[in-house]
């Protein structure tokens, strides 16, 4: 048995204090706000196998460039000379191409299964009921380029052996037959699921409690301790924790904690915004990515539809830009003309950070100068889709087991 500290409260810090504990470890999580305050509750919510394309793709930052001046626009990076954004943008801009996404493919879509099955394992642990559903996802297209694109990508998931096919006009319409769909077709990745983020979260935690797991809320940490090529202590703003192993799972906070950890890893904040409509009139049968606008849409249970999207590459302090929903409004109402969303009070408006890799890969594996760090952090806009698979992974890591998926496309020093 081994006393293991784990840096953040979001699903992958909780993910891995599961499998953890259940290896019979004794665990504390510690977490810089309340458990609450994470991407890992207003996220589209998405188990999604589909997302084989890794951020850092080509014409990302092309189109980026295009979007820089729009305050509706999904993409935005904010100027700056900090040496971390610096860093971070000449790799990311490296990773942006073809080589980048047909390496991405195989562990993308390993980890992303991986994670699908954990999910439905978790469904038969007792006080889980997380509405997890099986219906698939559609990537909808208005354009004719987006459509030629949409063969490429249908053929590329075939050769990776998921489940998917491309559908026209009509066969979209009568996947969504509650709403007009305004588009020429779309992908539909059968082998997708989507759950509700935030009872996830909640069944979670009081999961890993009655387990005897130590949630330990506003302990912010500042520092470490140190001796012979091993973490001893983790320090924050009034406390000190003992660790044989620590776990870095911090999100958008990880660069700066690897760096107070003795690990550097180039990664950066991507600011993304939701809304979640309550009682929502017209019935949604499938989650859906509009691909035009880079929104996304996510039915929940009891009749509520979320509403989500943007990526601000900007630091943690900037002042959210409300506008961005006002561009995620206006998309959903193009394709869905019927649904007449109008934007709502911000005090409606959630956002958070995601940690975004270099190359859009996550982080998962020992890396730094101490040889009982474990980084799990990364993962951009698939935290909550790969959380299960990374707890499990980040639990056999500790173990000195084998992986349940190949890790080293995941390597935290890949960059160094």
């Amino acid at each position: 048995m081994k006393n293991i500290v784990i840096i953040g409260g979001g699903v992958i810090g909780l993910s891995s204090a599961l499998y953890l504990r259940q290896a019979g470890h004794e665990v504390t999580v510690l977490d810089k706000n309340d458990f609450t305050d994470n991407c890992s509750y207003g996220n589209a919510g998405y188990v999604c196998p589909s997302h084989f394309i890794p951020l850092a793709a080509p014409g990302i930052v092309a189109q980026g460039l295009k979007w820089m001046f729009n305050p509706l626009s999904p993409f935005y990076v904010k100027p700056s000379l900090s040496n971390a954004l610096l860093g971070w943008g000449l790799r990311f801009m490296r990773s942006a191409n073809r080589k980048n996404v047909e390496q991405a493919g195989v562990p993308l879509r390993d980890i992303a299964l991986l994670s699908a099955r954990e999910y439905t394992q978790w469904e038969q642990l007792p006080g889980f009921s997380f509405d997890y559903e099986r219906k698939g996802m559609l990537e909808i297209f208005q354009t004719e380029g987006n459509a030629e694109h949409a063969h490429h990508t249908v053929a590329q998931a075939k050769a990776l052996g998921l489940d998917t096919e491309l559908v026209n006009k009509e066969e979209l319409q009568a996947l969504e037959p509650h709403a007009k769909v305004n588009a020429l077709g779309a992908i539909y990745f059968k082998c997708d699921g989507h759950l509700w983020p935030n009872k996830l979260m909640e069944q979670l935690k009081a999961y890993l409690q009655a387990q005897g797991v130590t949630l330990r809320a506003y302990q912010e940490v500042k520092n470490i301790a140190a001796q012979n090529g091993r973490i001893t202590k983790v320090i924050t703003q009034d406390s000190e924790y003992s660790a044989d192993e620590v776990v870095l799972a911090a999100g958008a906070w990880s660069r700066e904690l690897a760096q107070v950890c003795g690990a550097g890893i180039p990664l950066m904040p991507g600011r993304g915004y939701s809304v979640t409509l309550d009682d929502f009139p017209v019935k949604v049968n499938h989650p859906a990515v509009l691909v035009e606008g880079r929104a996304a849409i996510t039915p929940l249970g009891a009749g509520s539809l979320r509403l989500g999207g943007t990526m601000e590459v900007v630091p943690t302090h900037t002042p959210p830009n409300y506008k961005r929903v006002q561009g995620i409004v206006n998309t959903v109402n193009d394709f869905f003309p019927d649904f007449n969303i109008a934007l709502p009070s911000e005090d409606k408006m959630w956002y958070g950070y995601r940690p975004c890799s270099a190359d859009g890969i996550p982080y998962i594996g020992r890396g730094g100068k101490y040889g009982n760090l474990v980084i799990a952090t990364g993962h951009s806009m698939l935290g909550l889709s790969l959380g299960a698979a990374t707890g499990k992974l980040v639990s056999e890591v500790i173990d000195n087991r084998p992986t349940a998926i190949d890790l080293k496309p995941f390597d935290p020093n890949r960059f160094q």
